[in-house]
């Protein structure tokens, strides 16, 4: 069966996914030769590209057991991505079974590949949309149905603010979440910075990325990360690096790779 005939209506498999680019790093399967390509490209300009794609995917999973052994029992991820081992519902319901997770994206692959695992899975949910309308989001009746907003619950914003050129379209899409939360809710979020890479890579990887179905990628600085965060208070250790983020035992020399890329990451809670 060719690409062509495995991709879903409306899907272009010689226009490379983010989504499914970040399944590649992370070793998976579900990506076309495009992702593949395009992937290789960004590992040899960043060549840890790999493993800080891991390095996030074990912060997130991190994250959401720290907030969910803390109380937390409803879940909002904002740009899921495609499911892979350790997915947020899985996680979450080993610390505290029933706890309720909503899915939201806008590609359709993710989308019919997530409500494949999920069929039968009343507690968790898959809903279409663009995390650019933050407010379609929060007020989607499936997700108030699924989702109390009333009492506390946690927002993920994981590796996707930096597909948001615009900074104040990014700044105000937090906002908006930040806003919509009650006291004692969780904003868990990570984003890529420039790292080690100079100017010119950076900019070349952006080339890249301008050819991908997300159109753009910003990396972004420490002092404009922090400010996603602001009005929060931070757990510890507070914005670090994904590989410095409440890391377990000791760290795979392997996550730390050769110089490139970073993403740094952190939670806050609403006071």
């Amino acid at each position: 069966m060719t690409e062509q005939e495995r991709a879903p209506v409306g899907v272009d498999p010689t226009v490379p996914s983010v989504a499914r680019m970040y399944d590649y790093l992370l070793g998976g399967k579900d990506n076309f030769a495009a992702d593949r390509e395009a992937a290789a490209q960004i590992i040899q300009l960043s060549p840890n590209a790999k493993e800080i794609a891991q390095a996030n995917r074990a912060f997130l999973g991190r994250a959401v057991r720290a907030v969910a052994e803390s109380g937390i029992r409803q879940f909002l991820d904002i740009g899921t991505g495609l499911p892979t081992q350790e997915n947020v519902h899985q996680v979450a319901q080993r610390v505290s079974p029933g706890s309720r997770v909503v899915y939201v994206d806008n590609d359709p692959i993710v989308l019919v590949h997530a409500r494949a695992l999920l069929a039968e899975t009343a507690d968790t949910i898959v809903v279409e949309g663009d995390m650019r309308d933050p407010k379609a989001i929060l007020g989607h009746p499936e997700i108030t149905r699924q989702l109390d907003f009333q009492q506390p619950l946690a927002v993920i914003l994981v590796a996707v603010l930096h597909f948001i050129p615009d900074d104040d379209l990014a700044q105000g899409i937090v906002r908006a979440i930040r806003e919509s939360l009650p006291s004692g809710s969780h904003l868990i979020l990570s984003h890529v910075t420039a790292g080690e890479l100079d100017r010119d890579v950076v900019g070349e990887g952006r080339e890249v990325y301008r050819r991908t179905s997300a159109g753009n990628v910003t990396p972004r600085t420490r002092e404009q990360v922090a400010g996603f965060f602001e009005g929060l208070e931070m757990l510890e250790p507070g914005l670090v690096s994904t590989t410095d983020w409440r890391a377990e035992g000791t760290l795979d020399p392997s996550l730390a790779g050769p110089g490139g890329a970073d993403i740094l990451c952190g939670i806050g809670r609403v006071p």
